[in-house]
């Protein structure tokens, strides 16, 4: 058995639902159900015995040990965090309490169950934290791509909240000799995103007539990372990942924002046409660039590729229409996240 903490949100869930395509493993899967996590998003499993789903916060120790001391689970995958750079910008207390405190609390409770486990299982188990490429900063439109050796610099308080809880994992392996692993991977994209997040809010302003917003100029620069392949690269690193090791998990494909928003509009154009025969591309509008914008984040995925055999399956171009057309798909899905809150979010990100 396994626990995944914010197995609900966007990676998190994903993460769970390809895990029973290639495992009969069970899951305990905790939760806090802020307003990224969706348990709509785990309908299918809904009567699966083996997903246990509890509602809880990685920053409550006593509910952790017990969930630990009660399922033994032989791993821990820490999904949960607060993970919107806009978000942490208007309110970094929660990125700080979350990211921070809550991996601090999380790791006590788990190196306290860790201690006490036999010989063998000790010396098996896992904690492997989830973490992201925006701890390095940003790149230079010449420099190499982010490899697991390049210095911390992170911009916003969110990224300096995750390279924190990077730190912690790391001292506590180096410390309390926890078995630990971290993947820090590019910007995500897939089914079940939340539509805060420029790939879904694009999709989802078009069909809606609306504008899609993009910042500044629309240069910035990210390397995209289907979800299922980087759901395919967490099992690769929890089954023969080295202990203490860092691995940078990236798609290989760099875009510019601008670039992201014209191919969605082509696939909408030629899936979901407008009414008036026009492309979604004169939606398009530029809105003030936010404060600290990093330019460019690119990953170097190739120590994951040399050492461990994995690599992407997905393109950019194959990995968006996919998504696109999950999008398309799923209304129910778009209409039961995108509650009054998120309404209330988008017209104070947006709004103007």
């Amino acid at each position: 058995m396994i626990l995944v903490t914010g197995g609900a949100g966007f990676i998190g869930s994903n993460f769970v639902i390809d895990w029973f395509a290639h495992s009969d493993e069970p899951v305990i899967n905790l939760d806090k159900l802020t307003y990224a996590g969706n348990l709509h998003t785990l309908v299918s499993l809904s009567g699966d015995a083996r997903h246990v789903f509890v509602q809880g916060d990685i920053d409550d120790r006593e509910l952790v040990s017990r969930l630990l001391a009660e399922h033994q689970p032989r791993a821990v995958i820490n999904f949960a965090a607060e993970s919107h750079v806009d978000r942490s910008i208007h309110g970094p207390g929660e990125f700080i309490q979350t990211n921070i405190v809550g991996t601090f609390n999380l790791l006590e409770s788990v190196r306290a169950y860790w201690n006490a486990l036999p010989a063998d299982d000790k010396e098996a188990f896992r904690f492997l934290h989830i973490s992201t490429d925006e701890v390095y900063g940003t790149l230079s439109l010449e420099g190499a791509p982010f490899a697991e050796t390049h210095a911390y610099k992170p911009n916003s308080p969110y990224s300096a909240s995750k390279a924190a809880s990077d730190h912690l994992v790391r001292a506590w392996h180096h410390t309390y000799g926890l078995p630990v692993l971290t993947t820090n991977c590019s910007n995500n994209y897939g089914p079940y995103h939340f539509p805060e997040k420029l790939i879904p809010l694009m999709i989802l302003n078009a069909l809606a007539g609306k504008a899609l917003p993009i910042y500044g100029d629309g240069q910035q620069i990210r390397d995209w990372l289907y979800v299922k392949d980087h759901c395919s690269a967490i099992r690769r690193v929890l089954e023969v990942g080295m202990l203490g090791d860092t691995y940078n998990i990236g798609g290989w494909n760099e875009k510019t924002n601008l670039e992201v928003v014209q191919t969605i509009c082509v696939l909408l154009d030629e899936l979901e046409p407008r009414a008036d025969g026009n492309s979604y591309v004169e939606q398009i509008c530029f809105i003030q660039d936010r404060p600290g914008h990093d330019r460019r984040y690119a990953i170097d995925a190739r120590k994951l590729e040399r050492e461990l055999g994995w690599k992407p399956a997905e393109t950019f171009e194959s990995g968006v229409r996919k998504t696109v057309e999950w999008y398309l798909a799923n209304p129910d899905w778009v209409g039961n996240v995108a509650s009054g809150t998120y309404r209330d979010w988008i017209q104070t990100q947006y709004g103007a």
